[in-house]
């Protein structure tokens, strides 16, 4: 989950002329936010995009662009609702800190102690793992490790579940040694939410913190939206063309993504959070002593290389990003699903939240928006970011283009040969322990994979080179093509087999290459 791919659309003329620069120490205005979003839309090929921005605890600036889904072409709106994906972690920080703030418990308490069940695949892990572990991405797991259990959409696999299978995740770092996003140990999270508070994680969101903030059209899911007469549809490229797909979410995964709010509602949280959990006419969500704590380092991130903010360090807190960013802190999120990006922008100390919802999984149209917007408030020298971005997106998909392009062409070439290889020795059920069973079949003439658990992992397999296929998913939106390498017995019959995505920009929550499947007798 977390699909922040640099997707770009059609190669666009762009006239420059149509967007008034800001200058030197000028604010952007709005008419400027304006040009800049419809120029974005066109660069990247999105359907629709909302803005807003919050300024000394004031909304200067909320309006809709462009439209909520192909099919209908009807407007899009500040009311308009997106699924803000992984800025939902920030609700999740803030229940937890609640439950702190109610000394129900503490960031430091074993996870075992609310969750007895809970395992990781070492034990000293296992024993020493604290709820701030479950929100700070260095558990030691790999990037989006066992995201496959709730992503894509359709799989069967439920709380339980996911608990029970993390012991079966191994340990790609030394624990709470290094970065390495995670979705799972989120979810987790929601699960010591309901426990301590007897509530459901979408429960305790909607009545403890959407509620207050009369965050009204917000919901802690899809699927508990009273009105969807204003919601978008996800669109992704496929084959070259923008195309509206279906919603790829699983409810089991709402504290780590769930959250359908809109700018007008998120424009409320921005405020709040940056007057440290007071809202309304004084009243506290939670103390400026969690706040600290969620909006303080704890997982250090590497800065490489120069940095147009003048970045000098970087961190994870609890549910947050944390930076400098020309003498400022910054605190950010993104968050995407299949067809849907978002980023919400805090800089405390000036007052100022930036926040960019989009229908399409570009995501370097919400960045260039947001870093426009930015420079302005920074007063830095106008750059850009546009041309910037897509020049950047144009040579990632170059570079994927290339990789993918030679992987077919070597396809073609074994199809053509005279020689066909012999399919039955890969035949039969293999075993995954945390994703479960997966068949190998020939349906009408072809190898084929199909995965018990997570349906949309189906497709044919094709011959590439030696003892390895290529999965040819059937839902070509997910854009996750994988390379299926079997392991031969002593007799020469598929006895494991690993796997990995062949582009590069395949989104890490297709995470292949941690499956490890056995053959089963």
């Amino acid at each position: 989950m977390k699909k922040i791919s640099l997707l770009s659309g059609s190669l666009l003329i762009v006239l420059f002329s149509v967007f008034s620069v800001p200058s030197f120490g000028q604010t952007i205005t709005s008419s400027q936010i304006d040009s800049l979003v419809e120029r974005t839309l066109k660069t990247f090929d999105v359907p629709g995009i909302a803005v807003a921005i919050v300024k000394d605890g004031k909304v200067i600036h909320s309006k809709g662009y462009g439209v909520r889904s192909l099919r209908t072409m009807q407007k899009v709106d500040e009311n308009t609702l997106f699924g803000i994906a992984s800025n939902s972690k920030a609700f999740t920080s803030a229940a937890l800190a609640m439950l702190v703030d109610e000394k129900k418990i503490t960031w430091d308490d074993k996870v075992i102690d609310h969750i007895p069940e809970f395992r990781m695949y070492d034990p000293y892990v296992t024993d020493a793992f604290t709820i701030r572990d479950l929100l700070t991405h260095r558990s030691g797991l790999g990037l989006g490790a066992g995201d496959l259990m709730f992503f894509p959409e359709g799989s069967d696999f439920q709380m339980k579940d996911i608990i029970y299978n993390l012991r079966f995740l191994k340990q790609e770092s030394g624990f709470r040694t290094k970065f390495d996003y995670d979705n799972n140990l989120y979810i987790v999270a929601g699960e010591v939410v309901k426990r301590v508070s007897g509530m459901s994680w979408e429960d305790f969101i909607e009545k403890r913190i959407l509620q207050p903030l009369s965050m009204n059209a917000t919901r802690a899911s899809f699927n508990r939206l009273k009105d969807t007469s204003n919601v978008i549809d996800a669109h992704v490229p496929v084959n070259g063309k923008v195309q509206v797909v279906g919603r790829e979410w699983s409810d089991v995964a709402n504290a780590a993504g769930g959250i359908y709010s809109n700018i007008a509602d998120l424009s409320k949280w921005a405020i709040m959070q940056m007057n440290d959990g007071i809202y309304g006419d004084g009243k506290k969500l939670f103390s400026a002593e969690v706040h600290d704590d969620m909006w303080s380092p704890q997982t250090i991130l590497p800065v490489r290389g120069p940095s147009p903010y003048n970045t000098h360090f970087a961190s994870y807190g609890l549910g947050w990003f944390l930076s400098d960013v020309k003498g400022y802190k910054q605190v950010t999120h993104t968050g995407g699903l299949q067809g849907i990006v978002t980023q919400v922008t805090l800089i405390p100390e000036l007052k100022l939240g930036i926040i960019v919802l989009t229908n399409q999984q570009a995501g370097a149209a919400f960045t260039a928006i947001t870093n426009t917007i930015k420079d302005s408030y920074f007063g830095m020298p106008y750059v850009d970011r546009v041309k910037q971005y897509h020049d950047n997106v144009v040579a990632n998909e170059a570079n994927a283009k290339k990789i993918t392009d030679q992987v077919w062409k070597d396809i073609e070439a074994v199809q053509k040969s005279v020689t066909k290889m012999e399919v039955s020795n890969f035949i039969g059920t293999y075993n995954d322990k945390w994703l479960g069973d997966i068949t190998i079949s020939v349906k009408n003439g072809k190898l084929w994979f199909d995965s018990k658990r997570s349906p949309q992992l189906t497709g044919e397999l094709l011959p590439y080179k030696g003892n390895t296929f290529i999965a040819k998913w059937n839902n070509r939106a997910m854009d996750a093509d994988a390379y299926v390498i079997f392991g031969l017995d002593s007799e020469g019959k598929g006895s494991t087999i690993k796997m990995k995505p062949i582009s590069p920009m395949t989104d890490f929550s297709y995470d292949f290459q941690h499956l490890d499947f056995r053959r089963k007798p």
